[in-house]
């Protein structure tokens, strides 16, 4: 591709990144960030894995940290409204020029990396630029094998585990934990959510911090704690995470946690649904799909989606009022209460509703 000179340049060289697929492993990212000079170990991190909460902990934490005066980055994904949403410093995104810039260092140093990879570096070296205090920082799939697992240290956050990426990280309780372990630092602290799974994470660090948090707010509170920060009352709310907007509630959970978690919502709801084939889906739909009166199945513009028409095989057996949409955008017309089932889905339609 041609030298990056815009904000949709810069765009088009990591979307055009996507072709390398998911690659776990630490070789290419470890690569390109020492040729950074390691700007992940120039400010302190709070590094945030598990199956879901995730963004929602990592938002609450990087608030309350710069209510008390810190200056914060914060990374997430994916992202659903704007593309720069993932790279956040003291709730702005990261201005499109910055963007660009950081994105030209990438392709000037002609690297291998994966989008997600690549994305990860111009985090870690925005937010030494930036001279952050803390840099809050989520995981995008796993732990050991994720591309944000680079720093010498980190105080570890583990949200509530549960099976997903099952194909990459194993298809036990036990071999996700593992797997998420990875980001944890001998002599680091680690604040876990899930006490059943302390005997795989206690070895892993110096300190354990367990002990009945079993809802989010607990487990950031009790990361503030360790911060000595002001605890908080309530969790910062995301976009397309048990979202209402006029009046269409969106959840982009794509697992079955997720699904037990929206399922007190949903009561007989048209629901638009799209979903990714690696994910659970006949498990997803067995908890929503029952209580929704119609189901819209619906392709989503991702290579891993599932196509509508076997998202509305597997729906037909759970709802007796089934159909297919092919374009996502079309199905609008048919006003859903509900969409659900994927990011992916709610950032295609996201503005349009």
């Amino acid at each position: 591709m041609a030298q990056i000179v815009t904000y949709d340049d810069a765009i088009e060289y990591l979307i055009n990144k996507q072709s390398l697929g998911i690659k776990p492993g630490l070789e290419r990212i470890i690569k390109c960030l020492d040729a950074l000079d390691n700007p992940q170990n120039k400010y302190k991190i709070i590094h945030i894995a598990g199956t879901n909460g995730k963004g929602t902990v990592a938002a609450t934490i990087a608030k309350a940290l710069q209510d008390s005066g810190y200056k914060v980055g914060l990374f997430t994904s994916p992202w659903v409204v704007d593309y720069r949403e993932q790279i956040q410093i003291n709730g702005e995104f990261i201005g499109k020029s910055d963007f660009v810039k950081l994105t030209k260092v990438l392709q000037d140093m002609d690297t291998d990396c994966t989008e997600f990879e690549c994305l990860t570096a111009l985090m870690y070296l925005y937010f030494a630029q930036q001279n952050v205090d803390y840099a809050v920082v989520e995981c995008g799939m796993g732990g050991k094998g994720d591309a944000t697992n680079v720093e010498a240290e980190n105080l570890s956050v583990i949200t509530s585990i549960s099976l997903d990426h099952t194909d990459f990280l194993g298809s036990m309780i036990e071999d996700i934990a593992a797997e998420k372990s990875g980001i944890l630092r001998k002599n680091g602290t680690c604040v876990l959510y899930n006490d059943e799974l302390a005997h795989i994470f206690k070895d892993r660090c110096k300190r354990l911090v367990t002990g009945g948090l079993n809802d989010n707010l607990s487990l950031v509170n009790a990361v503030l704690k360790e911060l000595d920060v002001n605890a908080v009352n309530s969790l910062v709310r995301l976009s397309a995470r048990q979202e209402y907007k006029n009046g269409v509630l969106l959840d982009g959970g794509h697992n079955l946690a997720a699904a037990k978690a929206l399922e007190p919502l949903v009561n007989g709801d048209t629901a638009l649904i799209g979903m990714m084939k690696d994910k659970d889906v006949d498990g997803y739909l067995s908890v929503i799909a029952p209580k929704c009166k119609k189901i819209i199945a619906t392709n989503v513009s991702n290579p891993r989606a599932i196509s509508a028409n076997e998202l509305c095989k597997l729906a037909k057996k759970y709802c007796n009022n089934v159909v297919v949409c092919d374009n996502p955008e079309d199905a609008l017309t048919c006003k859903p209460t509900l969409i659900c089932g994927s990011f992916y889905l709610i950032r295609e339609i996201y503005n349009l509703i």
